[in-house]
């Protein structure tokens, strides 16, 4: 028999200024447990680290979907409709103008602000990806307008903007995909010395409706890349298709002899190029926080759900397996977010001499979002059948949360850019000042300023066993274990040039590489908040295992050396039993969240 969750969840947070700033406060010392909770409950979060008008207008995004409900939210989602109404809201609240024109070119409160562009990204996940992904494409699409020199089109882009616009980002291909090494769309020089741009572009998001759509292609009589600017709505701008099936329309469209002039164009040659890549490395850390938003809403409806079904005589929450699946669910969704909260910092501070975040963003996008389906797929398995009913969240969440770790580059493209780091950030430490947490509310200049793409092997990092040295429990100490194993392998077992061929062996190794780095930056986020104990030791427990598991696959592989094989073999540890902790964190963290959050109906 099912029964009716009686929702005790509080009202909607007002949007109120509060200019105090709580602290964090570890579980075993607060009064309310939950204040140490980092998933993210809409109706409570009061968004008090941020300034007074980006905070109201979190809130009001979050009292939009409220207001609208849960049954709406479904209802378009499985009639595909176009959220005009959604960019209504944005439009008159100027949502996506105050989040995404920088401070140069808007009023006081507009900037590029990271901090806060991930906190709405949460908020967009949360409530589904549709509405994320305009924001997501239109993001991408201001991308090679922000950092160009064309001051033209940026004061274009400010003011479309103003009036409610959204951007597109016309870089991949039918028959190329995201190869922009082979681009057809072409642009020829005309005597009066402007443009015709012809060619078809494929999978680009908001290409039905965009103000502006940032098109990437070849001059016809030099080959150099160009990147260039059109309007969705011209006449030789033929719209062919949306290329799935969905609220979005993510469109293939076609240049018909374009027009264009040279004050369209944004950049030529090598800085069209990197302009490409380095939008990329802006848009692709979002993705994360898309996945994070998902899984915080699922997670939510499943400890609901769960804690109020009986079987057998028992809560669905009483079965010892059933605890087992929240507290990973749990571990895995915290450490997806202290990660990508730390990530937030790296971008930041950077600078030319400090380009850390090469690394630590494509991790945001590719570690992250597999975290993030391991998360729902243990979520699943306490829903079981539940989760495909029409009138769950859960049913949006399975099928969006696969979408996110293949946009913006493969999870094997993004693996392959992640190894470049490896040696240095291992065998080359560099010194650096400690990042503090960066929550001024100021424009993030270098993102439009990341300059050229190539030497990603030269970059430097801090010595993670600094970080990693500070701390002193059990599991930690067992992962230190394997890192130095690790560390082993590479010297003593080091790939050959077969090996080095082999992409699947590389993945496994990047794979193990990236659970260090991972680890790392969770522990350095941990230290910011205060982060109880028992969180990290249960969050170091999967590590540990996910880490033995990569060890064993790399132990298999026929190409494998004795040697490799050998050190892989002693890579595979076991966690420390706790079963005290284990209970402490199902009462004080993964039980918690009954009840605490419902959408409105």
């Amino acid at each position: 028999m099912k029964h009716t969750v009686q929702s005790n969840t509080p009202p909607l947070a007002e949007a109120t200024v509060d200019n105090s700033r709580p602290e964090c406060t570890p579980i075993s010392s607060a009064a309310d447990p939950l204040r140490s909770c980092v998933i993210l409950n809409p109706k409570t979060e009061k968004y008090s680290h941020l300034d007074d008008r980006s905070r109201v207008l979190l809130i009001k995004t979050i009292q939009f979907f409220e207001q609208r409900g849960k049954a709406r939210l479904k209802a378009d989602d499985h009639q595909r409709t176009w959220y005009a109404d959604f960019l209504e809201f944005e439009k008159k609240e100027q949502l996506f103008a105050t989040f995404l024109t920088p401070a140069a070119y808007g009023d006081e409160n507009c900037r590029w602000d990271t901090l806060r562009i991930c906190a709405l990204n949460e908020v967009l996940g949360f409530y589904g990806l549709a509405h994320w992904y305009t924001w997501q494409v239109s993001i991408l699409g201001l991308g090679p307008i922000w950092i160009s020199d064309n001051e033209v089109v940026k004061n274009r882009a400010a003011k479309l903007l103003k009036e409610g616009g959204i951007f597109a980002f016309g870089l991949s291909e039918k028959e190329h995909g995201a190869d922009i090494y082979s681009t057809d769309m072409c642009l020829t020089r005309q005597e009066d010395g402007s443009y015709l741009a012809s060619g078809n572009k494929y999978y680009i998001g908001n290409g039905n409706k965009a103000a502006m759509v940032s098109t990437f292609g070849k001059l016809t009589d030099t080959d150099e890349y160009v990147f260039f600017v059109v309007d969705s709505q011209h006449k030789n701008y033929q719209l062919v298709q949306n290329v799935v099936n969905s609220q979005n329309y993510v469109a293939e469209y076609r240049l018909d002899n374009y027009p264009i002039r040279q004050e369209d164009i944004l950049a030529t040659g090598r800085d069209a190029w990197d302009m490409a890549l380095n939008t990329v490395n802006l848009g692709k850390f979002n993705l994360g926080w898309a996945s994070i938003g998902i899984c915080s809403h699922a997670y939510h409806e499943a400890i609901n759900h769960a804690s109020h079904r009986r079987l057998f005589d028992h809560y669905v929450t009483d079965f010892v397996h059933i605890k087992h699946l929240f507290i990973e669910a749990y571990a895995r969704l915290s450490a997806m977010k202290l990660f990508a909260r730390r990530g937030v910092d790296y971008m930041r501070c950077a600078n030319r001499d400090d380009r850390r975040y090469l690394l630590f963003t494509p991790m945001v996008k590719m570690k992250v979002t597999t975290q993030g389906e391991a998360v729902i797929d243990r979520l699943w398995d306490v829903m079981a059948a539940k989760g495909f009913e029409k009138n769950m969240y859960f049913e949006m969440a399975v099928r969006d949360i696969r979408a996110l770790p293949k946009l913006e580059g493969t999870v094997h493209v993004n693996m392959a850019l992640i190894l470049k780091f490896m040696a240095n950030y291992f065998f080359k430490p560099a010194v650096y000042p400690d990042i503090p947490t960066m929550d001024e509310p100021i424009n993030d200049d270098f993102l439009f300023n990341q300059g050229a793409t190539k030497g990603l092997g030269k970059t430097r990092f801090h010595d993670y066993r600094r970080v990693y040295n500070r701390v002193s429990l059990a599991n930690v100490k067992i992962f230190k274990k394997q890192i130095r194993l690790l560390k082993m392998l590479l010297l003593v077992g080091k790939p050959s040039v077969a090996q080095a061929k082999d992409f699947d062996f590389l993945l496994i190794l990047g794979e193990l590489f990236t659970l260090v780095v991972y680890g790392q930056l969770i522990l350095e986020q941990a230290r910011l908040e205060k982060s109880e104990d028992d969180l990290i030791e249960q969050i170091f427990d999967f590590m540990i295992r996910d880490f033995s598991k990569f060890a064993l696959q790399l132990s298999q592989k026929a190409s494998s050396s004795l040697i490799q094989q050998l050190i892989c073999k002693r890579m595979i540890k076991r966690p420390v039993v706790d079963s005290a902790r284990h209970t402490r964190v199902w009462d004080n963290y993964a039980y918690q969240l009954k009840d605490q959050y419902e959408m409105n109906p």
